[in-house]
């Protein structure tokens, strides 16, 4: 990519700087003239705003590079300093939190996850909003000393959770699945406790950045990713962008009406679109109690009866195992999902579609499904995979957003200091 440079202006060494920054963070480390080439400035220019970052803590100068095979002086080599400050990306769901902290460069350096429904576990249930919150600041704060740094080191901080979210705001409008999290008490007490800028968005949109950026070196400048769970909702990039739409919930497939036998009222509560009602973790394990009864699979019936809350866990194990009436269980909502499929490609006609969420665990056999009760379709359909992030998705979009907040702010870290940014 060509660098953005600035000569003669007042804001030329931020600029520059910035250029240089964003070089250094992809080397291990370099020397000044070979960043100088790299950046296409003369050498006292780079010089210069290496002096400024280096006085923030940003960079710093190395030892000469002796092995050099070039004649005369050795170079001088420069690092960007990555442990300088870090970055916390965090996932809520209603079944668990996750976590994960790293350096200015991305890697990842401690990670933590917590469960916060209990099912037939005997842990305790993690239910009101208030109970989430002091979750969440007490595993953030034992992740953080278990690394070695402090709230003094964060730099900035990304959390992905269901609903529809104002990133404006911070503040969650509609969560239905996590009602006492609606407001803005996570974006406040997070501010309060931690001090530095906190972001909050919808977790299939981050999830699917996350994707992106790590799961499997996904480019795609037009793809669709689905979290299919106990809820569905999507996220949609497109030109390589993650399109949001004039609400900020585009990609809530999971109120698609696309069934004309969908009764008047909800099929079940907690605010479940039509589409998720008929493919969600509810309706899975409905199918698979009866396919069970059904079957006279007395094993399958008394497995998901154990397993309580967890029952839609045990179907997707028992996908995996290769149980009949499980399998026969995955092909009725594949076959359901597929009309979403086509519906998605009708529209906006991706290259690929992603499924993560809990149903990415059926992997191959889910795909083959799908893709099966796809086959009928008049348009070809796009490309399907599953995830590979799978439940790390989330944390992986959140902790790319906070490093490109940082480097979409870096101008202010230079001129001004981290402190001025919190």
């Amino acid at each position: 990519m060509e660098q953005v440079v600035a000569v003669g202006t007042q804001f030329m060494r931020e600029v520059n700087a910035g250029a240089i920054l964003r070089r250094l963070r992809t080397e291990t480390s370099m020397s000044v003239s070979a960043l100088a080439k790299a950046v296409g400035l003369s050498r006292q220019a780079v010089t210069r705003s290496l002096n400024a970052l280096a006085a923030e803590g940003l960079v710093e100068f190395g030892s000469l590079d002796r092995d050099s095979s070039r004649a005369g002086r050795p170079a001088q080599l420069v690092r960007f300093r990555a442990e300088a400050g870090y970055v916390l990306g965090l996932s809520i769901s209603p079944q668990d939190l996750r976590l994960a902290v790293s350096d200015l460069a991305g890697t990842v350096i401690a990670t933590d996850a917590v469960q916060l429904s209990a099912g037939s576990s005997g842990e305790q249930v993690v239910s009101s909003g208030e109970q989430v919150v002091e979750t969440l600041l007490s595993t953030v704060a034992r992740t953080l000393d278990s690394a070695g740094i402090t709230t003094d080191d964060l730099w900035f901080a990304s959390v992905g959770t269901p609903g529809i979210v104002d990133p404006a705001t911070g503040v969650i409008r509609l969560i239905p699945s996590m009602p006492g999290l609606t407001g803005d008490i996570l974006h406040r007490r997070m501010k309060d406790a931690l001090g530095c800028p906190i972001y909050l968005d919808n977790d299939v949109k981050l999830a699917t950045q996350g994707e992106r950026w790590r799961g499997a070196e996904r480019r795609e400048d037009s793809l669709v990713m689905v979290h299919w769970g106990e809820r569905v909702g999507a996220g949609i990039v497109l030109n390589g962008e993650l399109y949001r739409g004039a609400s900020n919930d585009a990609g809530d497939v999971g109120f698609l009406d696309l069934f004309a036998d969908v009764p008047p009222e909800p099929r079940h509560p907690h605010g479940l679109g039509p589409f998720e009602s008929w493919v969600g973790g509810e309706e899975i394990v409905r199918l698979a109690t009866a396919a069970a009864g059904r079957d006279g699979d007395d094993a399958f019936r008394a497995r998901l009866e154990a397993a309580g809350e967890r029952a839609f866990d045990a179907v997707l194990d028992a996908v995996v195992d290769g149980t009949p009436s499980a399998l026969d269980v995955i092909d009725v909502v594949a076959r359901r999902f597929a009309k979403g499929v086509a519906a998605i490609r009708a529209i906006l006609d991706p290259r690929l579609v992603v499924i993560g969420g809990p149903l990415a665990r059926c992997g191959e056999t889910l795909l083959a499904a799908v893709r099966r009760h796809l086959a009928d379709q008049p348009l070809g359909q796009p490309a399907l995979e599953v995830s590979t992030l799978r439940d790390d998705a989330v944390v992986h979009g959140a902790l790319l957003h906070s490093l490109d907040e940082l480097e979409r702010t870096r101008f202010d870290l230079v001129r001004s200091g981290r402190q001025e940014t919190r």
